[in-house]
């Protein structure tokens, strides 16, 4: 199957850049003396996940429990479920921590440990159980020098049937900066305050086995990580044009596309309307605070040429590009195919069943992707 022949719209992953990307990040890893959790929801694919962990301790970390659950029937043993733990998925937590060596929760309730230690009293199960802190995303977690920071910790090392596995922390704030120095600023914040917490719990005599942290641009940035023993991070496996527009990537290094068909061309407006909606990309607007006119993706040719073209908006099927250079609008005709470099590869990722593996210019296989809660 090539480029001209393959339905519209589908997902292409180059996958000589995938490669190049997780031998990049697991040897950089190794450089910052930290363990590699990778975050396996940007793409939610067995093939995938085991080329990321080939050269790190094995661990994944998931979004969803439907994610848990094919994982570990693909022989992932070591699982961190990545959401805040409610109740309602307690008793599927319990079945999952039976399939595997361990299996991982996070919490920032004290109620919520207390509750997990009852379900899990009289089953054959052992949890661990990370404290989710919150260093200055403020989208969940525990800020670190709150009394509950240190309290929540030890209800879970006094549980019966949970194990505390350390401290956890996402910056997600990296997101919204727009400069190196402040990009660095957050990387050291999220380390130091951290390794601060992880200082003040073993005061106390907890034992503190992990202190995880962990995004794609603040480990583009960070210099030292004296004190973290595992970093996580997902989106470096393809990267996206927000990665780019960030700094943590060159576009060189974005390995996801969609590869659209243009269906419809307006002479009048000097627009072409590709196959590929929301439904194919997503409608994440990406690094509008960087470049207000970065719209839903960045339109290349087969080859991977950038045509200095942007989806400019979205219906469920269809994409609208507008086109002010005449040579570029010639060429486009009705037929014609494009690859659309998307915002954020995560969420374009999950809008489809399956990835077209592109090498060379050529598909030469279809990995399926994971789909549900």
């Amino acid at each position: 199957m090539n480029l001209e022949t393959a339905k519209t719209p589908s997902l292409l992953v180059d996958i000589a850049r995938v490669k190049r990307n997780a031998e990049r990040i697991s040897a950089r890893a190794k450089e910052l003396n930290v363990n590699l959790r990778p975050h396996v929801k940007t793409h939610r694919c067995a093939e995938i996940a085991k080329i990321q962990t080939e050269n790190t301790f094995g661990g994944i970390m998931v979004s969803t429990l439907s994610e848990a659950h094919f994982f570990a029937d693909q022989g992932f043993s070591d699982i961190t479920y990545g959401v805040p733990l409610e109740r309602g998925k307690f008793a599927e937590a319990v079945e999952i921590s039976k399939k595997i060596e361990k299996f991982s929760v996070l919490t920032c309730e004290a109620e919520t440990v207390k509750a997990l230690n009852e379900k899990t009293k009289n089953e054959d199960a052992k949890i661990g159980v990370f404290l989710k802190v919150d260093v200055g995303y403020h989208r969940c977690g525990v800020e670190p020098h709150t009394p509950e920071a240190l309290e929540i910790p030890q209800f879970i090392a006094d549980s019966t049937s949970l194990n505390f596995e350390g401290i956890l922390t996402h910056a997600g704030h990296s997101y919204h900066t727009d400069t190196p120095e402040k990009l660095l600023a957050v990387a050291h914040q999220e380390r130091d305050l951290m390794r601060g917490l992880a200082d003040a719990l073993r005061a106390k005599g907890l034992q503190v086995p992990t202190v995880s942290i962990g995004s794609t641009p603040t480990f583009s940035a960070i210099d030292d990580l004296t004190g973290i023993t595992e970093f996580r991070c997902g989106n470096y496996i393809f990267f996206d044009a927000f990665q780019a527009a960030l700094g943590s990537c060159s576009f060189e290094d974005c390995a996801l596309t969609v590869l659209a068909a243009v269906v419809h061309k307006d002479s009048t407006r000097k627009k072409i309307v590709v196959d590929a909606g929301a439904v194919a990309l997503s409608k994440d607007r990406g690094a509008v605070e960087f470049d207000a006119n970065c719209g839903y993706g960045r339109v290349y040719d087969l080859e991977g040429n950038d045509l200095n073209l942007r989806v400019g908006s979205l219906s469920q099927e269809h994409g609208e590009i507008f086109v002010d250079n005449d040579e570029v609008f010639k060429r486009l005709k009705v037929g014609s195919r494009v690859r659309i470099l998307a915002n954020h590869s995560c969420l374009t990722a999950l809008q489809h069943s399956h990835y077209h593996i592109l090498d060379s210019g050529e598909i030469v296989d279809k990995w399926s992707i994971n789909r549900g809660w």
